[in-house]
């Protein structure tokens, strides 16, 4: 497909929530950059990191998988994870596969480049640096956590968090996306450790700031035990207003559907409900706020519904136009 004429979407996060939302999404005719945090230092991610002291894979993997359009076999074998085997026990093939490119390329970037060309992946696959960052959190009771997998087991309120070691760069490639994207999309995924690590790698926020292309926050659907337990959609806005300031975005999209009952007694075990839609509070700040029923359910989970909120993101384009 020719996507030089396209419009041009930059999406923006981590984990799950941005994988389904790109899976969607590249099923319309848009061309796509996804910026993808680098922050994670558990499981397969984090033992690669440390043993090749390399930029975590594990989200970047998720992302091509999502973006590529090759056999659902191959796909599957990207995202295999060995369950015994000394050494390899835990590690995703997908993991592997880009550590060994990187090796081969002798650099980040340039591995993930090549594996979107083996993949045949549709659009741009960037990790938010080219380094590994370490995520840190200050509490609301004055304690501080290192470590993004950590931060979510202190089950505390966090107050903000921060990227180490300093001198942190975004890559030119990245802040040039931005630059000339027509729709910059923040999320979906887990506010403090899928999407703030992204927009805290210096030049990100800024760029986003000063872009002239339309900018949305999609909010999650669910809340999150150890990161956003009990938030509201307004309490998600705020998080990002008080770590990065205003003018990051011009819409928000939030989830006004109930869930089944089956659905929210599960995660209330986990202690986890949906995210309730504040209307006054969130419309207050002064961003259009589209609700719509944007969530759909697999065996287990709620998902958001990528195609739909794909629909929104680009009528907002059309709206613009």
């Amino acid at each position: 497909m020719d996507d030089t004429n396209l419009p041009k979407a930059v999406v923006i996060g981590g984990g799950t929530g941005l994988s389904v939302l790109l899976r969607g999404l590249k099923t319309f005719p848009v061309d796509i950059t996804a910026i993808v945090t680098v922050a994670d230092d558990g499981g397969s991610s984090g033992r690669l990191r440390e043993e090749f002291d390399i930029p975590p894979p594990g989200d970047v993997r998720n992302v091509i998988t999502a973006l590529s359009e090759v056999e659902p076999l191959l796909e599957g074998l990207m995202q295999h994870r060995f369950k015994n085997g000394n050494g390899l026990s835990g590690h995703s093939l997908g993991n592997l596969m880009l550590a060994a490119m990187t090796d081969i390329t002798g650099d980040f970037v340039q591995g993930v480049r090549e594996m979107c060309r083996v993949l045949n992946v549709r659009g741009k696959v960037l990790p938010a640096s080219n380094q590994s960052v370490v995520l840190h959190a200050e509490m609301a009771d004055g304690t501080f956590v290192k470590g993004e997998s950590q931060i979510p087991k202190m089950n505390k309120t966090i107050k903000k968090v921060f990227l180490s070691p300093p001198g942190i760069k975004a890559l030119p490639e990245s802040l040039q996306a931005i630059r000339e994207a027509d729709l910059i999309v923040l999320g979906p995924g887990s506010l403090y450790t899928s999407i703030l690590p992204n927009l805290l790698v210096p030049g990100v926020a800024h760029e986003i700031r000063q872009a002239k292309g339309r900018k949305v926050y999609v909010c999650n659907v669910m809340t999150q035990l150890g990161e956003t337990e009990n938030y509201t959609a307004s309490d998600h806005v705020q998080a990002l207003i008080d770590h990065i300031g205003y003018k990051l975005m011009d819409t928000i999209i939030v989830n006004e559907q109930i869930i089944p009952s089956f659905y929210a007694k599960r995660y209330a075990q986990e202690r986890a409900e949906v995210v309730q839609y504040d209307e006054n509070r969130l419309k207050s700040f002064g961003f259009e706020v589209i609700s719509d029923k944007i969530i759909q359910y697999d065996e287990k989970y709620v998902r958001h519904d990528a195609k739909k909120i794909s629909s929104i993101l680009l009528s907002l384009l059309d709206d613009k136009k």
